[in-house]
């Protein structure tokens, strides 16, 4: 810590062979004039203020430097490992340690986010929120584009397929069949419901079939040309054949 006021030190003593004792402390000298006292009044206040910034700054940047980790490495990464791990092998060989080494996070976190191992995997099994709070979520009438374009765009801003992870389900009968029962439930049935006109749940399937086609394509061709076109563009190209469907 920087003091108000520093002691100049009088000057060393020669050097001999061996030290000689300790000298006495100078007599004090004169008191500080005004101008003197007001230097170093000025020269405290000077380091107090900077060592507030610093400790500020300092404190601002492990903030800033946190937030960016919890970015990269919190819910959004769970969920990620998760939907890999239970959708890729058995639910026996699925362990909360090891989703939690492949999000890079601690297994307490995981805890502390989804619960035990059960939830997450209902977590994982859960298509309500894609569907009816984001693909869903359009007039008839321009539900066909807005689909399209929600999904392309939740793709690239998530890194993640809001429907895809069903297709890992196929030919499994263990508890991954569990998304299956899932998605006909929360996406095709609840899609069914909102058709007008003749054969809503063969419709439903068959829009569900182009969402899942697409997410494959993309996934497939992660450097092709679809990589560089737009969401509308894509759209403009897709929506038609998906709003025909809806429209009946």
């Amino acid at each position: 810590m920087i003091s108000g006021q520093a002691t100049v030190p009088g000057p060393a003593p020669a050097p001999g062979p061996v030290p000689g004792p300790i000298a006495a402390a100078p007599a004090p000298g004169p008191e500080p004039t005004t101008a003197t006292a007001r230097t170093s009044a000025t020269d405290s206040a000077t380091a107090t203020a900077t060592a507030t910034t610093a400790t500020t700054t300092g404190a601002a940047t492990a903030t800033a430097t946190s937030d960016v980790a919890d970015a990269g490495t919190g819910r959004d990464a769970i969920l990620r490992a998760a939907r890999r791990a239970f959708t890729q092998r058995p639910y026996a060989d699925v362990t909360i340690r090891g989703i939690a080494a492949d999000a890079g996070v601690s297994p307490s976190l995981v805890v502390k986010h989804f619960g035990r191992k059960e939830e997450l995997f209902n977590t994982v099994a859960d298509f309500g929120p894609a569907a009816a709070a984001e693909l869903f979520d359009a007039p008839l009438d321009m539900l066909g584009r807005h689909m399209v374009v929600t999904l392309v765009r939740r793709r690239r801003e998530l890194q993640s397929d809001p429907l895809l992870r069903v297709v890992f389900s196929l030919g499994n009968r263990d508890e991954r069949s569990l998304l299956r029962d899932r998605f006909h439930e929360q996406v095709t049935d609840s899609l069914a419901a909102r058709l007008p006109g003749p054969e809503p749940a063969l419709r439903a399937e068959l829009i569900a079939g182009h969402l899942l086609g697409l997410g494959a394509t993309l996934s497939l061709h992660r450097e092709g040309a679809g990589a560089d076109a737009t969401p509308e563009h894509i759209a403009d190209l897709y929506a038609p054949a998906v709003q025909a469907l809806i429209t009946g």
